[in-house]
């Protein structure tokens, strides 16, 4: 908890300092009140004047308007203070975990990232607003108030203390039974999340396998879980308020009873002392037992609180797998290399990609083909360091990729994804995404755009490149999709075009026009390709063949056929026999 302290800005550090002056006076302004009762008290009883009782009455008066102004000052400075802290933890979480590898959202899973960056800080933030408030002005009225009636009447001061160690049982009480469970709530709560995430990723499929009572079983089941956990944390909790109503009322009689029997038996002399003494006793005991009511507050509220921040310290304390590097240029320029890697995955068995070597050079295309699981997808994502080689070199531009700057090396980079992300905004928006060392003019899109193949569903629609997609483009079909993963790369005119089986949502005649386009646009550019179809790839300077991880052939189209039994096979399952030929 106190490490995410230390992310405190100097303006709310500065605010918390004015906080607690304005508690302290807050406090002496609350503790001055039954002074002023007290001397009211006697006025009354001695038959004092009415306007010396008026004068007494107006300090009074002042006091509680002090008292008020106080909190509601400092009600602010805490709110604003934790919704500042709040925003300053969220930005923090959230590019730390931009800088994550996949692996690493992988050990967190991402339904438990949007906790901790929401559900978890919003925890934090609740006990600094109500701690700022509770934790400083509790103790500081306890003792205030302890010292106000230290040595009074010790049978008063009896009665107080247990009434205080009562108090203290039933918190320890409650603190042993909520804590662990509020651990699980958090978790449960991260189950909740992506059981719901998850259904409505996959909503089309749900509903075309009529699995829509399984998928309510599952989420009534993580929902059920929660709510009983919640219901025993609530039950527990909810004991206080009546407890502590109890406490003060029964406080209070108490007082009274031993006070009525004191002054019964004391002497005529005695009976004014003791009467008030009685009435502003009763007055510090409640003002000692409300301080302990706003620790008990905070106790309730510090499990749940600890729990949350333990779980942001994680992703803030997280090494990266993938560490930054420190240069920015190259040796050579568009060239992309393999030497001796191999790869596996964390706590995989075996690796799945094995001793995999090649160089492809400035202007030359190089394919990827291979059967389902052959490593296609998993080699050409240690280009960009999505994952790091387990062994062997990644390099481009002749420098390992691990030396490189990550921004520097995906400057260098047009990555389109086997499945086209969409964003949430414009065409012109999600073509000219992302930063980049050079501005993505309007010439610049359309033309992405036209050599993409884009251009004629694009100009169909309402508004051109200003038309609106929705997130993950679900307003646009597969097809759409890709062409404007395609401009999106096409438009940064970088150095190294990657295709991750980019084509495989379009149709042969489309393909054939974008391949065509892309050729003439990419001609300096180095291009990496993965498919599944040989058509896609039948023009590629070199293929290389892959099969569970390893490199089973490596030529041309035509060189593979006489050369490569595993590319020919690809090949007859997919072209005539005139084709083939």
């Amino acid at each position: 908890m106190f490490k995410l302290f230390k992310k405190l800005g100097k303006k709310e550090l500065l605010f918390m300092i004015i906080s607690v002056a304005f508690i302290v006076v807050q406090v002496m302004l609350d503790l001055k009140l039954p002074d002023y009762m007290e001397k009211i008290t006697t006025l009354v009883q001695t038959g004092g004047e009415s306007k010396e009782i008026l004068v007494q009455g107006s300090y009074m008066l002042l006091c509680a308007f002090g008292s008020l102004l106080t909190s509601v000052i400092v009600g602010y400075l805490a709110t604003f203070i934790a919704s500042k802290f709040g925003q300053t933890i969220r930005k923090i979480v959230y590019r730390k975990v931009l800088n994550f590898s996949a692996s690493d959202i992988k050990d967190f899973s991402v339904s438990s990232l949007i906790t901790r960056t929401t559900n978890d800080v919003g925890q934090i933030q609740m006990l600094i607003s109500f701690g700022l408030q509770a934790l400083i002005k509790a103790p500081i009225m306890a003792v205030f108030a302890i010292s106000k009636i230290a040595g009074k009447n010790l049978r008063f001061s009896g009665l107080t203390f247990i009434a205080v160690l009562l108090l203290l049982i039933l918190i320890s009480v409650i603190i042993f039974l909520v804590m662990p469970r509020f651990k699980i709530v958090q978790k449960l709560t991260d189950n909740l999340n992506r059981i719901t995430r998850e259904n409505l990723t996959g909503i089309r499929v749900v509903r075309a396998f009529n699995a829509e009572g399984y998928q309510n079983d599952k989420f009534n089941d993580a929902n059920n879980k929660l709510t009983n956990t919640q219901l025993f944390n609530q039950r527990v909790m909810g004991i206080m308020n009546p407890f502590m109503t109890l406490m003060m009322s029964s406080l209070t009689l108490s007082i009274y009873v031993v006070g009525a029997t004191l002054i019964t038996n004391a002497t005529l002399m005695d009976k004014l002392t003791i009467f008030s003494d009685m009435v502003v006793f009763s007055s510090y005991a409640m003002q000692v037992i409300m301080s302990f009511m706003m620790l008990v507050m905070i106790f309730l509220i510090y499990p749940r609180a600890s729990v949350s921040a333990k779980r942001v310290l994680e992703v803030l304390e997280k090494e990266n797998d993938i560490k930054d590097g420190a240069k920015t240029k190259g040796k050579e320029e568009g060239t992309v290399e393999f030497r001796n890697v191999s790869f596996k995955y964390p706590d995989a068995d075996d690796a799945m990609i094995k001793n995999v070597s090649f160089k492809a050079k400035k202007g030359e295309t190089i394919a990827f083909i291979g059967s389902t699981g052959s490593g296609k997808s998993t080699l050409i994502n240690l280009i960009p360091r999505f994952y790091d080689a387990t062994e062997g070199e990644v390099l481009v531009d002749g420098v390992n990729v691990k030396d490189y700057k990550l921004e520097s090396l995906h400057e260098k980079i047009g990555y389109v994804p086997q499945k086209a992300v969409m964003f949430r905004g414009s065409v012109k928006e999600n073509v000219s995404y992302g930063k980049s060392n050079h501005k993505i003019s309007l010439e610049d899109i359309n033309e992405a755009i036209r050599v993409s193949q884009a251009s004629e569903f694009v100009s169909k629609m309402d508004k051109g490149i200003d038309s609106f997609i929705a997130r993950g483009g679900t307003n646009v079909s597969g097809g759409q999709k890709q062409r404007l993963g395609v401009a999106r790369a096409i438009s940064r005119h970088p150095e190294i075009y990657i295709f991750d089986d980019t084509f495989s949502a379009l149709d042969n005649e489309t393909d054939l026009k974008l391949r065509r386009e892309l050729k003439k646009y990419t001609k300096d550019a180095t291009t990496i390709i993965v498919a599944s179809r040989v058509g896609t790839i039948i023009e590629a300077d070199k293929i290389i063949v892959l099969e569970h991880g390893e490199v089973v052939g490596v030529g041309t189209h035509k060189e593979l056929l006489k050369n490569s039994k595993v590319y020919y096979e690809i090949a007859k399952s997919q072209l005539d026999e005139e084709e083939l030929k």
